[in-house]
């Protein structure tokens, strides 16, 4: 690993992210399950992770939130002070994230005083920087990377099991068997993840292939417009339209970004 430099094009990201109840958890009285967080790094970099509480957790909500939150905490330190080169480093700084926001969700139960289970929670981890974005993934939905040229690819895809809707939490004991890795590397023009309610929209399966059709509006959208509150709002409208309504009655989150490029500097 090398200590993270500033790139040599200036950049910023526009980001917009939600997460809304579904209409099957309306009916029920349950409050949304999902939960993401991102952050902005000063060397140019992006993190996000978007996490799905399972709805059988009574707890789910807290598990989501805590590990979205506390893999973005870990992971943005770490990239922000090292940032690693090869596959492997990223592999590696991946899955200690992974372990710490795992930790953090054993502790968020045993502060309650119930069973890690109740907390059950998938858990996406993506990062981004101008030249690669990596993810790591235990359970369903995706991450996707747009490189040069609107090329779009699936950098993670929702898990597959024997059987049909089988899912392995992230709370699980056995977690690490199930952490999915994928790394993609060209000129980075936007990132997204969602959860498992869109991917029926969102993936071209079994292929788990990026719906072009779907993606490009969001990031269109978010790459115009400076004002995140503002795109915010789209996407919460869109998730709650009835048009998504009668296609998907799960929680539904989506977070996307896009990464402007500003100042060409001297290459120093």
């Amino acid at each position: 690993m090398t200590s993270a430099k500033v790139a040599a094009i200036s950049s910023h990201w526009h980001v917009a992210g939600a997460s809304v109840c579904g209409a099957s958890h309306h009916k029920s009285g349950l409050p949304c399950q999902d939960a993401h967080s991102w952050r902005e790094l000063p060397n140019g970099g992006l993190v996000l992770a978007v996490a799905d509480g399972a709805g059988s957790a009574p707890l789910s909500q807290i598990g989501a939130a805590r590990a979205a939150i506390a893999a973005v905490d870990w992971i943005s330190e770490s990239v922000t002070a090292q940032q690693p080169e090869t596959d492997d480093e990223w592999h590696e700084m991946l899955l200690a994230s992974m372990r710490s926001a795992h930790e953090a969700v054993q502790q968020a139960a045993e502060n309650r005083g119930v069973a890690a289970r109740e907390l059950a929670t998938t858990l996406i981890l993506m990062v981004a920087l101008p030249e690669v974005a990596v993810a790591a993934q235990v359970g369903d939905g995706a991450a996707v990377v747009m490189l040069d040229a609107q090329h779009m690819t699936a950098v993670t895809a929702p898990q597959s099991g024997e059987f049909i809707n089988e899912t392995t939490f992230f709370t699980a004991s056995n977690y690490l068997d199930f952490v999915q890795f994928g790394i993609r590397r060209g000129r980075v023009e936007g990132i997204a993840a969602f959860s498992d309610g869109l991917q029926l929209l969102a993936l071209r399966m079994p292929e788990a292939t990026p719906h072009k059709a779907f993606f490009t509006p969001f990031f269109k959208m978010v790459s115009d417009n400076e004002d995140s509150w503002e795109t915010q709002q789209h996407l919460q409208r869109f998730l709650r339209s009835d048009r998504i309504k009668q296609r998907a009655d799960d929680d539904l989150t989506l977070v996307v970004g896009t990464l402007h490029h500003l100042v060409k500097q001297d290459g120093k």
